[in-house]
């Protein structure tokens, strides 16, 4: 039996969280901690024993597009502290590769990798650990922001790039890729990319994306690289 698809927390009406005491911090400090502890979907996380909020974004992105099939081979790009790997564990229960330059806790039904995605050997050691290509690659990769909006945008979109290359050689006919970007970001060379190598792309930010962030995502589906047909797009 398939567990249940929940995607987010209930409604938590005038949910109200405070700091104790915000002595001897920083006013941003105090203003991120005051988010993170009135935020449901931070507070339903920690009830499930999910590593990041982020792992609603996964879900709700699953429960629109039906991305994670069972048995699917799923390759997760940028995956710590592991929310995403999570998710994919739970809903597709194939083989599931987690990839991150920083070292994450091991999460069971999952291999985790140590890796550069930039490093020469990064596309042997893929292949090495998956063999017989992937059905879905998920990309939550994000730069550290510098809070110049045109640099962040270009690093998130080099970001993308490198998740790309990095999918298309692993993706069986049929696959998925799901790809962060921001909003007005430089990407539009990748999107075109997109609508050529997949039956159907779009857009799309899941209800657990903070409203004031500017991600978005790409849910491209339908691989077929090179057939040059013209993909749908939204």
């Amino acid at each position: 039996m398939n567990p249940p698809r929940l995607s987010g927390p209930g409604r938590q009406a005038g949910l109200k969280a405070r700091l104790r005491t915000a002595k001897g911090r920083k006013t941003g400090s105090v203003r991120w901690l005051q988010r993170q502890l009135s935020d449901s979907y931070v507070t339903e996380a920690k009830r499930r024993g999910l590593r990041s909020r982020a792992a609603f974004k996964l879900m709700q992105l699953d429960d629109r597009f039906g991305l994670l099939k069972p048995g699917g081979v799923v390759l997760d790009l940028g995956a710590a502290p592991g929310g995403w790997t999570q998710v994919a564990v739970t809903r597709a229960g194939g083989v599931v590769v987690a990839v991150d330059l920083q070292p994450m806790d091991p999460i069971p039904g999952a291999v985790c990798l140590l890796l550069d995605l930039g490093d020469a050997s990064a596309p042997a050691r893929l292949d090495a650990a998956l063999p017989n290509g992937v059905d879905v690659v998920l990309s939550d990769m994000a730069p550290r922001t510098t809070g110049h909006a045109a640099t962040d945008r270009l690093r998130i979109a080099a970001l993308a790039e490198l998740a790309y290359e990095t999918a298309r050689g692993l993706l069986r006919p049929g696959g998925t890729f799901i790809v962060k970007i921001f909003q007005g970001g430089t990407h539009h060379d990748l999107l075109n990319r997109l609508r050529q190598e997949f039956i159907l792309v779009r857009h799309a930010k899941p209800e657990a994306s903070r409203k004031e962030s500017s991600e978005l995502y790409l849910v491209a589906m339908g691989f077929r690289a090179f057939s040059g047909v013209a993909s749908h797009s939204g």
